[in-house]
């Protein structure tokens, strides 16, 4: 199979010729992403005997984390053991898994690999998560996943009852402070530089949630474990487990270029079964929410799967009976 051209603008008939060269056969799904949504979706769809393509790059958002909680039957498991056992299961249905990163897809679902051929499909789900934007505190990326986490509902349990720190790096701190009360008695909320208003400094006192100004120098670890927080000053503060509310950054170019559109919160907008304003487009699991936990993600992949299988079916027996009538 030859290399497809890599371009961005596929738009002439001469860029449409080189790549329809380069194709040998078509998919009738190409879904980009391997984490739960994605191969989910695989699942389903090969169950369905649809010819499926897995395009992934081998980076799962949940990488550093030792293990996921939440997950009916899978409470505990490590994310890599989940996404082995994921991909184990969607092979046994035909579904082709190919190692490598999407460049871009172009009209007419050219599903262009970086370095690689082009593979025509003819609808496309993608499932290409987020990035988490950390803080430029020293400790916080080396800590990442560890002792300094970000999901109350995927790590609260865990570090229950113990000293745990909230950093104020972002407009949603205050509420994770709040929430976390509920597995520990001993939060701190650690403004930064963050300006708090009154109302949310009652709030957070009224719940039992104790305030430690000042600027925060770096996380304090010994013995490859957390212990506290230094702040600028020298003063530092007993903390075991640490939580910071990161900025959530959609890999959502692949949608935008093909001109997905977006809704007032910034994210790509879908129905509830992942479809785009873009025909023959779905989009699922952390790309287009960042509230979706892997549980949640693989729902969606799930629903996704059945309404793409569907949109097929209506192209096939529409198709059957055009040829019927020559």
């Amino acid at each position: 199979m030859r290399k497809a051209r890599k371009t961005r603008n596929d738009t002439t008939d001469e860029a449409q010729q080189d790549v329809h060269e380069s194709v040998d056969d078509v998919y009738d799904v190409v879904v980009v992403g391997a984490g739960a949504a994605g191969l989910n979706a695989a699942l389903v769809l090969g169950r369905a005997r649809r010819r499926v393509a897995v395009v992934d790059a081998g980076q799962p958002r949940n990488a550093p984390a030792g293990h996921m909680q939440g997950f009916l039957s899978r409470d505990g498991m490590p994310p890599a053991a989940l996404l082995a056992v994921g991909r184990d299961e969607v092979a046994q249905y035909g579904v082709e898994l190919i190692e490598g990163r999407v460049d871009h897809i172009a009209h007419g679902f050219f599903v262009h690999l970086d370095g690689g051929p082009a593979l025509r499909a003819r609808r496309v789900l993608v499932a290409t998560g987020l990035r988490d934007e950390l803080p430029e505190i020293p400790g916080v990326r080396e800590r990442w996943g560890r002792d300094l986490l970000h999901c109350p509902y995927c790590h609260g349990y865990e570090v229950r009852d113990q000293p745990i720190g909230v950093l104020g790096t972002h407009p949603g701190a205050v509420e994770h402070a709040l929430l976390l009360r509920q597995w520990s008695d001993d939060v701190v909320f650690f403004p930064h530089t963050m300006e708090m208003t009154g109302q949310e400094r009652r709030r957070l006192t009224a719940y039992g949630v104790h305030i430690t100004d000042g600027v925060i120098k770096q996380l304090v670890v010994d013995e490859d474990r957390l212990r506290g927080v230094e702040l600028a000053e020298g003063h530092v503060v007993p903390r075991s487990a640490v939580f910071v509310f990161p900025r959530m950054v959609p890999h959502d170019t692949l949608l935008t270029d093909l001109g997905c559109e977006k809704g007032e919160d910034g994210w790509v907008s879908t129905d509830a079964t992942g479809r785009t304003s873009v025909f023959g487009v779905w989009a699922v699991g952390n790309v287009t929410d960042p509230r979706a936990q892997v549980v949640t993600a693989a729902g969606i992949g799930s629903a996704a799967a059945i309404a793409i299988n569907h949109d097929l079916l209506q192209e096939d027996v529409e198709r059957a009976v055009d040829d019927h009538r020559a």
